[in-house]
């Protein structure tokens, strides 16, 4: 269960991205939530190396839609909070893809 503070925590001026990332993973506490970032994020690296090979180009229009998409269900079906994203977008994309490496290394050390 949350706690007020986290579930109330509203974001502030950040200006570094390691100031803001506490902030950032405090939005992110529901594991659905975490796993479909993950799951867009892994997506996005797929569907891109498949752009790449087959140089069909189009297809990068499909990845905000791919991330984003995971991302926001996750935050309005499960963590019932606002996206980072709409505030901090740059920061949020950094956000998404510390949590998807730290989230890979979690995996490959328990697999370990």
């Amino acid at each position: 269960m949350k706690s007020t503070s986290e579930t109330t925590m509203k974001p502030k001026e950040y200006t570094k991205f390691k100031d803001f990332y506490p902030f950032y993973l405090s939005q992110h506490q529901h594991p659905v939530c975490q796993w479909l970032h993950f799951a867009g994020s892994l997506l996005i690296v797929l569907v891109f190396g498949y752009i790449l090979i087959t140089q069909t180009w189009w297809m990068v229009f499909l990845l905000p839609v791919i991330g984003y998409g995971f991302a926001w269900v996750g935050h309005f079906v499960f963590e019932k909070n606002r996206p980072a994203t709409f505030t901090y977008p740059l920061y949020s994309l950094l956000g998404d893809w510390v949590m998807f490496w730290q989230m890979l290394k979690k995996i490959f050390i328990r697999s370990a």
